[in-house]
């Protein structure tokens, strides 16, 4: 937690400024201090997807970015290094632990965003990819990895967002996966800065301009975005305020050619972060610096710096152009009026004024009155900013203001509902800022009653909606996860591998150095079910219902840790045994000696009694000189949650035995145990607020904000009981002050005690013609084995 929150900030914030610093000396701008990090931003930007386009050059993109900080730095050191305010550090750093808060307060240093939209462990695999071989994919073996990476690099994807990511990740030595929210924390960062430069004109006062920037640089719809792995929408809301206040540089000073090449660097950076998108936002400041331009120089020389600047741009997005052409890769066209991706309806126009009291943006709020009070105060409150600006010229605001919210309606115009959202969310810091710099104003012209209500009225607005944001977060499991970064590291080169749950975090990241290949998920290779049919995307299956030859493929295979999972086919030996996952491995080479597999056991219990001339058919198989192979597993005890003691508020017609724990309450359960014995109790589904384990009125196991995809169980540990009866409770709270406690429950069941699991089975065999032997007893599954050499 604290390499993640505080030295990656810290690390990636001074590679920011001393790249910023570079630039301003090497463009002579004289641009002021809060803007250079994000100036150094689009710096790193344009250089890094220089180096990161080819494998040849790849590995040396963070030295390089390194090396331009250092030189950055040295000279602003030599030249004398201007003391940065106070009151802009504080409204960083308030806004670093808002967004840090939901991550951190959770005690788990993790990510956000878990199941909602999986597009976050993509952005992971690009990261890990382009830091170490740049847009090639030479060298790499087919799996989900390089099947991702295929669609998105090998057809122009932007990378712009995930190489300050890639660098800063490098320079702590931290995984990917561990730093990715403290990285769109940190554009938050860059963001509040600028957004406390650009009232300068306005608002003389840094303390209130800390305010302004503290509370606009945390819209909702931003927000919301952040807590759903919208690193595109964070790093472009950071440069967009960025490019405004350079442009106001522009503006001011004309005659100077630095800060327009400081905007050509700025333009460049959003086209590498946005692809051809970037470009719409980069229009307007660049229409105000060329009216300013005009009328303080000759058109004709004007004009020349206008074509210079977009020469500029062009020249700096060709590491984005090239690959694919000036729009990314989609699954839908981007201007589909039905290209809702994730989203539940297209967003609302009414959500950029940054106040938006759901704890999922894409939901309407219970009540809109109460938000439409507010937005009101907002919107009333930006206007009136927006009038003092322009009878001052206070031309950085204007443009930000104006310039922002033009560019996003243009394209929530004319592109997808997804797209236009991407947009609302990158867009949505605008009118908070006017909004907040409004109560500014009138608090320092001394109309401090009506200045307070005002910005009572948008703060409190702001800061209500992302109260409930933090209560409905979805985090993801760190114990799961970090459960496949260790077998990643273990298994690395001995692929291929497959996972048979659902899980991108594995195929596309964790596994990434073991071929992985996720059943359900983009691949290369068929891994057909018993049915002759693939597994539909998002779904699990056990490994008695893959076909053996699909299976036998894989060298290695993950596999989730649960009461229903079957122990893999006998070449497979455990060499992981983790608290979630296990991994199982074959020896490298062809699999010999495995005839044919056949599982046992339902969709709950994993072991059944064959029929005897299962057993029969088997042995004939295997012939005279072969063999039969079984594996014992224990009776589970399970229980449908419906038949069990439980609020009645819970039932769901539209579902057979599973309940919806809508409300605090308890399951009980009278269970008989039919041997003493270690027992773990496993309930199906995903749990939110805080839920106890109760066995015979002892509390034994408390579980909290374990979120699963489908089909897959939580774990509430072990418990000893004794042969007889005993009384189970699972005592389900309410939404409470920790992140993630509230949002929509998910159905849950059924209640599961098991005595062992695939890791604690074994293999045992017996000569083909003694297979009548086995009949009439439990088995996991049943092998017919070729005679031994």
């Amino acid at each position: 937690m604290l390499i993640d929150w505080i030295a990656f900030p810290l690390v990636l914030g001074l590679t920011l400024l001393g790249c910023g610093l570079l630039a301003r000396e090497a463009f002579g701008v004289r641009i002021p201090g809060a803007l250079v990090p994000g100036l150094g931003l689009a710096l790193l930007i344009v250089v890094a997807q220089v180096t990161a386009y080819a494998d040849a050059t790849a590995g040396l993109t963070t030295p390089l970015v390194v090396s331009i900080a250092v030189i950055g730095i040295g000279l602003a050191v030599a030249r004398g290094f201007e003391r940065p305010s106070g009151w802009a550090l504080a409204a960083v750093v308030g806004v670093l632990c808002a967004y840090a808060a939901p991550i951190v307060l959770s005690g788990q240093a993790t990510f956000a965003g878990f199941i909602k939209l999986d597009d976050t462990a993509t952005w992971m695999a690009l990261t890990d990819r382009i830091m170490q071989g740049g847009r090639s994919l030479a060298g790499l073996q087919p799996s989900t990895y390089e099947a991702t990476l295929a669609f998105n690099l090998g057809q122009g994807y932007p990378i712009g967002a995930f190489l300050p990511l890639g660098v800063g990740r490098q320079l702590v030595g931290q995984d990917v996966a561990w730093v990715v929210q403290p990285y769109m924390a940190c554009m938050a960062g860059l963001l509040a800065l600028a957004l406390w430069e650009l009232p300068r004109g306005l608002i003389a006062s840094p303390r209130l301009r800390a305010g302004v920037a503290f509370v606009a640089a945390q819209p909702a719809l931003l927000y919301g975005y952040y807590l759903w792995g919208g690193i595109k929408e964070m790093t472009a809301a950071a440069l967009i305020a960025t490019t405004a206040g350079i442009s106001g540089q522009a503006i001011r000073d004309p005659r100077r050619v630095g800060p327009v090449l400081a905007l050509a660097i700025s333009g460049g950076a959003m086209v590498g972060v946005l692809s051809g998108g970037g470009a719409i936002w980069i229009v307007p400041p660049l229409v105000a610096v060329l009216v300013a331009t005009v009328i303080a120089l000759e058109r004709r020389l004007a004009l020349r710096r206008v074509v210079g600047y977009v020469v500029a741009v062009a020249v700096l997005s060709v590491p984005v152009i090239l690959p694919g052409g000036f729009l990314p890769p989609t699954s839908s066209p981007i201007d589909s009026p039905i290209a809702l991706g994730n989203l539940i309806d297209p967003l609302r126009l009414q959500q950029l004024a940054g106040i938006w009291p759901s704890g999922d943006f894409r939901v309407a709020p219970g009540d809109l009155a109460p938000a439409d009070v507010l937005m009101v105060f907002a919107g009333t409150a930006a206007f009136g900013m927006l009038v003092v600006a322009w009878r001052r010229g206070s031309w950085t605001a204007l443009v930000y203001t104006i310039g922002a919210l033009a560019a996003c309606l243009v394209i929530f115009a004319i592109g997808s509902p997804w797209v236009g959202g991407k947009a609302l969310a990158s867009a949505s810091p605008a009118i908070p800022f006017a909004a907040a710099a409004g109560a500014a104003l009138l608090w320092a012209s001394g109309r401090r009653v009506q200045g307070g209500v005002v910005a009572l009225a948008i703060a409190g607005g702001v800061l209500w909606s992302n109260a409930l944001a933090f209560r409905d977060v979805n985090l993801a499991p760190r114990q799961q996860l970090g459960d496949l970064q260790e077998i990643g590291e273990q298994v690395a080169g001995m692929g291929p591998t497959l996972m048979t749950e659902y899980e991108p975090y594995g195929a596309r990241h964790f596994l990434r150095d073991a071929a992985p290949e996720g059943a359900s998920e983009l691949r290369r290779r068929v891994v057909p079910l018993l049915s002759g049919n693939g597994l539909p995307k998002g779904e699990s299956a056990d490994t008695d219902q893959f076909q053996l030859d699909g299976l036998l493929a894989y060298r290695t295979l993950v596999v989730r840790r649960s009461p229903a999972q079957s122990r893999p086919p006998s070449p497979y030996r455990l060499v992981y045994p983790g608290t979630s996952y296990e991994a199982w491995q074959r020896p490298a080479g062809p699999s010999t000696g495995l005839i044919d597999h056949f599982g046992l056991g339902g969709a709950v219990d994993p072991a059944a009694v064959p029929r005897c001339r299962d057993l029969a058919r088997l042995a004939a198989e295997a012939g005279p000189a072969g063999r039969v192979a079984v594996v014992s597993r224990a009776p589970v005890l399970a229980f449908s949650l419906a038949d069990l003691r439980h609020p009645a508020a819970w039932d769901v017609p539209a579902y057979a035995s599973a309940l919806l724990p809508r409300t605090p309450g308890s399951i009980i359960a009278k269970v008989s145990v039919p041997a003493q014995g270690s027992y773990e109790v496993w309930l199906g589904g995903s749990i939110r607020p805080q839920v106890d384990l109760l066995v015979d009125g002892k509390a034994e196991e408390s579980v909290r904000q374990t979120l699963n995809n489908d089909g897959q169980y939580v774990s509430f540990g072990r418990v000893q009981l004794s042969r007889g009866a005993h009384r189970l409770e699972l005592a389900f709270h309410g939404a409470d002050l920790h992140p993630g406690s509230g949002g929509a429950p998910d159905p849950i069941g059924p209640l599961v005690l098991s005595s062992d699991d695939a890791a604690a089975t074994h293999v045992r065999s017996v000569p083909a013609g003694r297979a009548t032997t086995l009949c009439g007893r439990r088995w996991d599954w049943v092998e017919a084995l070729a005679p031994s050499e």
